[in-house]
């Protein structure tokens, strides 16, 4: 019998990639600390893990071509922008003091809950100041300008009050169509300017995209380690019509984090996934409950020649006492693997 592929392992446990390989990427979200874990630390990311994931991600060969890291980057929830934007200002520092910034991998940097929201009478809603900082500061980490502008709240738009089109966008790589998604934009938190998207994935499937990912911050099932709906499942008709468009087109699957573990939906069979990658560092209770998904990590997604999309899961034990520290000796790990197309 004929091979027509060598197997390459890659310096991390368990991990091997074909030579079929066409490219690969990295995302993950949610690596914030809580407030009262900020003393001393700017950024107010998880510092050890955000680290660590830099340096492995830095190592994996072949090297993947993006890192999207889909929100949660800071604590945020910040009235006063200047400190809002210390705090992505300080997450960038620790980036390029990584050896993940002197690669050839694109970062990649969605805004989530965190990032866009503020208390406005004991609620936390999107406001328009942190949209504009989150796309001053992180304009070099922001790959496309052709989203949405604001619609007002004519009948039949998106109701979109505030310039969403670098926050909401698409670009193609290799013939592969990617939608990044802003799920909470001002006065439409929890939803996603469904006309704009739902346009350009039918167009994206017309012009014969390989295939089409959607990366945003929350996601459209919450997963089932959460109680309650946490996501774009808060407004189900929206969500659904959404879903339904993904599928009908063929999308792969979503990808995105909000809820703090690591978690594999696939709402129809057959039909379009959503792969939730909110392990970067955040605690939740969640993770410590539910093993064997107690772990932080990152979500390494793999791209073949053939056509085949492979997800891999990678993760390392975390002590319950302080999710800034490995459980001792605690290795980086695969701890699921599958296709999506398969």
């Amino acid at each position: 019998m004929k091979i027509n592929f060598i197997l390459i392992f890659t310096c991390l446990s368990g991990l091997a990639i074909s030579q079929n390989l066409d490219y690969s990427f990295v995302v993950l979200g949610c690596n914030r600390v809580e407030n009262g874990d900020t003393v001393g630390n700017p950024s107010t990311a998880n510092v050890y893990q955000l680290n660590r994931v830099f340096d492995e991600v830095s190592k994996l060969k072949p090297l993947p071509t993006y890192l999207f890291f889909a929100g949660d980057l800071i604590v945020g929830y910040e009235k006063d922008t200047v400190r809002l934007a210390r705090e992505l200002q300080s997450w960038i520092g620790l980036y390029k003091k990584s050896p993940l910034s002197k690669t050839s991998v694109k970062l990649v940097a969605l805004p989530g809950n965190h990032e866009s929201d503020n208390k406005v009478n004991g609620q936390k809603v999107p406001v328009a100041t942190a949209e504009r900082v989150f796309v001053r500061v992180m304009k070099d980490y922001i790959v496309g300008s052709n989203g949405p502008h604001p619609t007002g709240l004519t009948l039949g738009s998106d109701s979109l009050t505030t310039d969403q089109s670098r926050l909401t966008y698409s670009f193609d790589f290799k013939g592969d169509h990617y939608i990044m998604l802003n799920s909470d934009p001002v006065g439409q938190d929890s939803r996603i300017p469904d006309n704009w998207v739902e346009n350009d994935i039918r167009n994206a499937h017309k012009k014969g995209a390989r295939h089409i990912f959607a990366i945003a911050h929350k996601p459209a099932y919450t997963s089932r380690f959460e109680k309650g709906a946490a996501g774009l499942d808060i407004f189900p008709s929206k969500r659904d019509s959404f879903w339904t468009c993904m599928e009908n087109n063929k999308a792969e699957a979503m990808f995105c984090a909000h809820d703090h573990v690591w978690d594999s939906i696939q709402p129809h069979k057959g039909k379009t996934w959503m792969i939730i990658a909110g392990n970067a560092g955040s605690k939740s209770p969640a993770n410590w409950s539910n093993p064997p998904y107690s772990y932080f990590g990152y979500t390494l997604v793999n791209l073949y020649k053939d056509s085949k999309v492979e997800v891999v899961s990678m993760g390392r034990d975390v002590k319950m006492d302080s999710y800034n520290l490995p459980a001792p000796e605690a290795p980086t790990t695969v701890r699921a693997r599958f296709y999506l197309n398969q």
